[in-house]
Parts: structure tokens; sequence; C-alpha cells
């Protein structure tokens, strides 16, 4: 079983420290739900070489651990092997060892109109809500970060980037398998959270707005990354059945709206620092994500429309302060 015997250690020194009377159940909780591939990828985390790369580097546009010239070919087709049954790939990119991790989403862009807007992250903890496989999160460390914890329930994500942290080492970056719900309520320890690609996948997006609120340091800042609609404020739709062929989307608010329940729930200093159309130069198909992506969404005759008739994906960042 996936061990977090380093992030307790690291917890139990830090503010988090009264987390640890939940967190190891709610782990063990996680990873005893029944999966199918979950003694594969166990196997396949275990076959990983012990190869330590010349090179690190976490703050370029691609991740990058170790040089091809760190291993032999064999070897470096055998971690690619590896890799790959941990398809699909969505965020990215990574080379490691030389092998370009070319995922679904070119991660760096959005990490691009971002970051020039955020309080810098040195030495800050940071708390990375659905987090993936952990592309942002290892972004957030090359930016200085004292320590940052992805959470995501899809343990696909969390293997991929433990495969990704084999090689790595000791880096202040943990990722695991929950859900915001497994962070006790009024847990004011981070400095900044981050929640990219989540909000619109709420139920109840208020209450997801109080957690984070609550999950705040006093003066901490959210950074919230979501679908919008064009409108006014009180504009919100609400899709009946699915949105640009995903199930699970309940409210894609307008702007103002989003600032409007943000000041509600208790932020302030809120800004809307960023939209953009999601075009395919941002999210594709690729050899890494071999299933369908975003041209397949859309109206075939009309881009500017998903394939049921909703406005496009435009996507908005959102700055707060608790």
């Amino acid at each position: 079983m996936l061990d977090f015997t380093s992030l307790y250690q690291t917890i139990q020194k830090s503010p988090l420290a009264p987390w640890l009377q939940s967190l190891p159940a709610s782990i063990e909780a996680s990873l005893a739900k029944p999966h199918g591939d979950l003694a594969e990828w166990m196997a396949l985390l275990n076959r990983l070489p012990d190869l330590q790369p010349s090179t690190i580097d976490l703050t370029s546009d691609v991740i990058r651990i170790g040089t091809p010239e760190d291993c032999s070919a064999t070897v470096r087709d055998n971690i690619e092997t590896s890799l790959r049954h941990l398809h699909p790939w969505r965020k990215g990119p990574f080379s490691v060892f030389g092998i370009h991790i070319d995922s679904e989403w070119r991660s760096d862009m959005k990490w691009s109109r971002l970051q020039p807007h955020i309080t810098p992250l040195a030495n800050r903890m940071v708390l990375d809500v659905g987090c993936g496989n952990g592309y942002y999160s290892l972004r957030m460390a090359g930016e200085g970060a004292s320590l940052v914890i992805g959470i995501d329930p899809t343990l696909r994500y969390v293997f991929q980037f433990r495969a990704l942290r084999h090689f790595l080492g000791d880096i202040p970056v943990h990722i695991l398998p929950l859900g915001i719900e497994s962070l006790p309520e009024r847990f004011e320890y981070f400095d900044t959270i981050f929640s990219m690609g989540v909000f619109y996948h709420r139920r109840s997006p208020m209450d997801h707005l109080r957690h984070m609120r609550q999950c705040l340091s006093q003066g901490g800042e959210l950074v919230l990354e979501t679908l919008v609609i064009e409108g006014d404020d009180g504009a919100v739709l609400v899709p009946q059945g699915r949105y640009a062929m995903m199930r699970n989307v309940w409210f894609i608010p307008s702007g103002p709206t989003l600032i409007s329940w943000l000041r509600r729930c208790g932020f302030q200093e809120t800004m809307l620092v960023d939209i953009s159309a999601t075009l395919p130069g941002e999210q594709r198909s690729t050899d890494w994500m071999r299933y369908q992506s975003l041209v397949d969404f859309l109206d075939p005759d009309d881009h500017t429309k998903t394939i049921e008739g909703h406005p496009a994906p435009r996507r908005a960042i959102f700055v707060a302060r608790a």
C-alpha cells in the first residue's frame, strides 16, 4: 500500500499537526475502496528503477526530471512503458529522462496566466484542491512553497504523481487520495488554496467556497479557476444534462455572479484577473491521452457552442483574500 510516513512526519512538525487525528484513517478508507487496477499500479511503482536524476526543473513549462543521458535506452523504454500504463495523462507536460509526456492539457498555459496575479508562494503552506497528477503542485514547489498538499480522489492521478515522485525524491509535495470533504472544518492553516477546474463539479458551490474559506489562515489567498459564462451579476447556467460531454457540471456562473458569491462567503479583495476561451491548442487528444477531447465536445459547425448548444468553454481566474 502507499506509504505516507514522510507526510505524517512533516505534518507532525507543522501547524497542521491536529489533522493527524483524522488524516491516516481517511487515507486508509480511501485506499480500501475496491479498485480493479490498484494491484497493477502498486506493482508498477515497485518496478520503477532507482535512478538519481542529474537535474530537476520545476520552474519551466515542461517539468523536467533528469536527462536522456541519465540512463540507458533500455531502462528509459521500460520507464516509458510503465508511465504509459497510467494512461490517460490529463495534466502536464513532463519530461522524464527525455520521455516527453504530452498531456491532454497544456497546463503550463494556465499557470502562465495566473502566476503574475497571485501572492508569491515562497515559504507558504499551500493546498491544491482537485490537483490531478500534481503538475500545478510541482510548479508551486518550484515557486518556493514550503509545503504543498494536493488532494484528488481519483487514484489514477495519485499513482501518476507517485511515479514521478519516485524520481523526484524528498520534495515538499504530497498528493492525497481525498476530496476536500476530508479536511476538518475551521482548519485555518493554509496560506494559499488553489481550486482549479473543480468549482463547476460541486453540487453546492457555496458550501465549497465556505469550506475553502475555513481552511485559509487569516489574510490567506484563494486562487479559483473555473468555467464562466458571459452576463451580469445573477447570471448562471445550470445545464440540463451534459455540458461539453461532461455529466457532472452543476453551476457555471458569470464573473460578476461568482464575485458576489465569494463576497457572501466571507472573501475580500475579490478580483477577476483573467478570462480566456479554451482552445484546441490548450486542450487536445495526444498520444498520452487518446480519448476524445475539446474539439469533439464542440458544435462541429459553430465552435462558439458546445455540442449540446451551450456557450463554449470560457475559463476565468479569480483571486480573493480571507
